[in-house]
């Protein structure tokens, strides 16, 4: 999908959560969304982390205050999977899918609440600006968003020694690939902006306007700053 909107706002794009509710709620403060600005979320917003469910609960609640957008990740993938008979729910659960059934108090992935199931099913594959392209992990430098491939949209790994600018001329803000340092991987053409947060490093917020940054983690700690422009960029 190719969504392009007029708001006078902000874009700001929030990485990989993985169930980290304390860390989400720490950056949505920060950043203190208004009407106007479009909040997208990369992906990956449950499994791993302790608590799912009050990820959900926020990112619901926080629809009625602002553009808020959902891009699908591997891990929802994997549970729509489940979901549709095509996966045993093993295949999900080994892969972080247990502490999200943990933390809505639940056996099985269809004993999940419906209202979440919908909100996470509405996703969009992919998300552009005139600008910025956001996807969950990666793309083809060659091929246009609507003919890539979703096993590159939602899988594929940033591997920064073998990835190019895309066609578009576009920046690309990925998440997926997790930043083990808790710094976000710049490269001017692609940015990304998992920065680990369920392994105890940081969940990213990212103005992709201004490259202002806000950080958080689980602890409630938070830091903010700005991406430096690469001196190609000068």
């Amino acid at each position: 999908m190719n969504i392009r909107s007029r708001s006078t706002g902000r874009v700001i794009a929030i990485g990989d959560i993985h169930g980290c509710s304390t860390a989400l709620a720490t950056v949505i403060e920060l950043v203190s969304p208004t009407p106007n600005d479009r909040v997208i979320l990369l992906g990956d917003v449950i499994d791993y982390g302790p608590d799912s469910r009050g990820v959900l609960r926020q990112l619901i609640a926080l629809r009625d205050r602002t553009q808020l957008r959902l891009l699908t990740g591997n891990h929802e993938e994997m549970l729509f999977n489940v979901l549709d008979r095509q996966w045993d729910p093993d295949s999900w659960t080994r892969h972080g899918g247990d502490r999200t059934l943990a933390s809505y108090e639940v056996d099985h992935p269809r004993d999940l609440p419906a209202e979440d199931i919908a909100f996470l099913r509405a996703a969009s594959p992919h998300y552009e600006t005139e600008t910025h392209a956001l996807v969950h992990a990666g793309y083809y430098p060659n091929l246009p968003l609507a003919g890539t491939p979703s096993t590159a949209l939602f899988w594929e790994a940033l591997e920064p020694d073998r990835c190019w600018p895309h066609y578009s001329g576009k920046t690309f803000v990925v998440g997926h690939t997790p930043q083990t340092t808790g710094l976000v991987l710049d490269l001017g053409f692609v940015v990304c902006i998992d920065t680990d947060c369920s392994r105890g490093n940081w969940l990213t917020a990212l103005d992709i306007t201004t490259n202002q940054y806000w950080q958080a983690n689980q602890q409630g700690e938070f830091r903010e700053g700005r991406l430096t422009p690469r001196k190609e960029e000068l």
